[in-house]
């Protein structure tokens, strides 16, 4: 089974804070005088695997590792901290993407699911280059505006992570970056809007239509936009709103 880009970042995670749960034992064991061994024996974990704990060739429980923390007398703790926003992606964004990319006028490039490393880390949907004027749109597609606040700071992150992003160094020279936000047209997400309208307008100050005269046309583009995709069932219609 082909692995996914979630698995490669699960497994990325994982193996991140391994490492760094490994350096703190190895740091506290040094602190209190303990070898790996008689650590090991106190905290009723085998010499072996804890030998392979601390090397990052196993996968302990997180019940081994309160067992250490235990037998080191040091708190253990683990935590989920919001990032760039969610990597999955719900089944009515799928459509609005293939929608865009199917509308784009040829002098914009398209690159899907790009990942960006920091000082923001996730996938931006979708980057959109423009080679003659030496610009790049990050864009990104919500369904939902649950945390207007939250999505506009991810959105932010993310577009100004791009430097990060493997194929930059292919880019000279440096182009200039700006962002796309794609809102699915209901009820609910024109009221948030509504509710959030000064915000979003100094987020996305230029105007809908200007950016999709530019994605569909030859027209410059506009800066940070907001347009807006009407769904109805399999079919996707972008239009501009203020």
């Amino acid at each position: 089974m082909s692995r996914t880009k979630l698995d490669r970042t699960a497994e990325r995670i994982a193996r991140v804070a391994r490492v760094r749960l490994a350096e703190d034992i190895d740091r506290l064991c040094a602190d209190a005088g303990l070898s790996h061994a008689a650590l090991a024996q106190g905290s009723g974990v085998s010499t072996s695997h804890f030998g392979r704990l601390m090397a990052g060739t196993t996968k302990p429980s997180l019940e081994t590792y309160a067992r250490i923390a235990a037998g080191l007398g040091a708190d253990f703790g683990a935590r989920l901290y919001p990032n760039t926003g969610p990597a999955i992606r719900d089944r009515l964004s799928v459509p609005i993407l293939e929608a865009l990319l199917e509308t784009l006028h040829p002098h914009w490039s398209p690159f899907a699911e790009v990942r960006v490393f920091r000082p923001g880390r996730g996938w931006i949907d979708a980057v959109l280059l423009d080679r003659r004027a030496e610009l790049l749109v990050a864009t990104e597609i919500e369904t939902t505006l649950n945390r207007i606040e939250q999505m506009i700071r991810w959105t932010g992150q993310k577009a100004d992570s791009l430097p990060s992003w493997e194929r930059w160094s292919e880019l000279e020279p440096s182009p200039a970056i700006s962002r796309l936000l794609i809102v699915r047209w209901t009820r609910a997400t024109r009221e948030a809007a509504d509710a959030a309208e000064r915000q979003l307008r100094i987020a996305f100050p230029a105007h809908p239509d200007d950016a999709l005269a530019s994605l569909t046309g030859i027209v410059p583009w506009p800066g940070p936009a907001l347009p807006w995709a009407r769904t109805h069932g399999s079919s996707v219609r972008f239009v501009g709103r203020r």
